[in-house]
């Protein structure tokens, strides 16, 4: 969501660190071009002029000048700025007599209906019973996206034909406190546009479920319109938190950045994409880190723990040691990468691997992942444990069978081949593997 913005940012501190003096002339100079940056990439202008003050302040002041390195400098105060802008972590608050209550409102099209679920989820990880409810009775579709999600999930869906949503609200609360589920996360309908007759309805809603939480989905490829929304809701609704749809896309981020300074609502969750786990809890300083430049190694982290397991993590480590590492051992390591989100989305979280994958594309990425996981299925299972007795003959059967050519399946061999060679020598010294291990959290 942050490329345009991430590259001019890195652009101006590239031409920072060659100076190695700065004069105040100089700061004015690259806060120029922080402040054109921010407002090209949608950044409300009175959240940028705030933003620059407060930089300047402290960028011509002593903690720059006495600084051994004042561009290094600049470039913290700029991150600290950064985060303070984004505000503090907003976590969803579950107090007082269950079942707690999750309210989401949004206008139509902002990825609500998939947002419960994607919330649902989450709160089943975090231990909790979650009850979904469809009270979008106007998208003729919304009832049954939810049933179907809930079906994928083996989550409940509380839904009525007839009735107004206020009551289908109501009507869900008190079926959750019947089955003893402990969270209720309602769908409400949403417009293209803010009207009274909407809000009329949410504050209806509201007051007949009186939630814990009330969270707008925002969709961040609206830009600029998405803190005019926010502040609207906020003004009538009252809202307690802000979750980002569509980070994943192409917009250009300013919405993220101006949304909690213009309305004071903290972001509690980003979500990544499209899929029921695609989704985020928001931290702004890692979210600044990204912004600059500097990758995200947490969030990457995070999303391993939640893929991989700790036998599966020793299973391999075995291996590697042992120098068993084989073709459905290969398979299965792609297949849970896979999980973890688009490969080119996890690359650019690892601190100096932008530039790498700037040229290469997710959808690119994910046809090289489908021809792979092709020539391995493709094999025989005998195949795949010994790969050295893949000749001529075999090496045509597995291109017929895959869709692939020959020479894709050579060069699948050879990279494994060599892959075996490294992991070999990584098996000879326990201290290179504990330092591998380390090296990946």
């Amino acid at each position: 969501m942050f490329e345009s913005l991430t590259d001019r940012l890195q652009s101006v501190f590239r031409d920072l660190g060659n100076r190695g003096v700065l004069r105040e002339q100089d700061v004015d100079e690259v806060l120029r071009e922080i402040r054109l940056a921010l407002l090209e990439a949608d950044v409300d202008y009175k959240v940028v002029k705030d933003f620059i003050g407060r930089v300047r302040e402290r960028a011509v002041g002593a903690e720059v000048t006495k600084s051994l390195s004042p561009a290094q400098q600049v470039i913290k105060i700029v991150n600290e700025e950064l985060i303070e802008t984004l505000g503090k972590p907003g976590r969803i608050e579950l107090t007082g007599p269950a079942p707690y209550v999750v309210m989401l409102v949004g206008l139509q099209g902002s990825g609500k209906t998939t947002m419960v679920a994607k919330l649902a989820k989450h709160f089943r990880q975090k231990g909790r019973l979650p009850l979904m409810v469809a009270g979008d009775t106007y998208r003729p579709a919304a009832g049954k996206q939810l049933e179907v999600l809930g079906r994928q999930l083996d989550l409940p869906v509380y839904g009525e034909a007839q009735s107004l949503p206020p009551q289908i609200c109501a009507h869900g609360v008190r079926e959750a406190r019947r089955r003893g589920r402990d969270v209720v996360i309602l769908d409400t309908a949403g417009r293209l546009q803010i009207d009274a007759e909407m809000m009329s309805e949410l504050e209806a809603v509201k007051q007949a479920t009186d939630p814990v939480e009330t969270l707008l989905v925002a969709d961040a490829m609206t830009g600029q319109e998405a803190v005019n929304v926010a502040e609207g809701f906020n003004e009538r609704i009252g809202l307690t938190g802000l979750i980002l749809t569509k980070v994943d896309g192409d917009a250009r981020g300013g919405a993220a950045i101006s949304m909690r300074a213009v309305t004071g609502v903290p972001i509690k969750f980003l979500g990544t994409g499209e899929k029921t786990d695609a989704l985020e809890v928001f931290h702004p300083d890692r979210l600044a880190s990204r912004i600059l430049g500097m990758g995200d190694v947490l969030t990457l982290i995070e999303r391993a723990e939640q893929t991989f397991d700790e036998e599966q993590a020793k299973q391999m480590e075995r291996k590697i040691r042992e120098a068993s590492f084989d073709l459905e051992d290969f398979l299965d390591q792609l297949q849970q990468v896979k999980q973890m989100g688009p490969l080119t989305q996890l690359l650019e979280m690892i601190p100096g691997m932008r530039g790498a994958v700037q040229d290469v594309s997710a959808e690119a990425t994910d046809e090289q992942f489908k021809h792979i996981e092709a020539i391995i299925l493709s094999m025989t299972p005998e195949e795949r444990r010994n790969p050295r007795i893949i000749k001529g003959s075999r090496k045509k059967r597995i291109a017929r069978g895959s869709g692939t050519s020959v020479q894709e399946v050579n060069m699948l061999l050879s990279q494994f081949r060599q892959m075996q060679r490294v992991m070999k020598q990584l098996g000879k010294g326990r201290g290179e593997m504990q330092r591998l291990m380390r090296m990946f959290g």
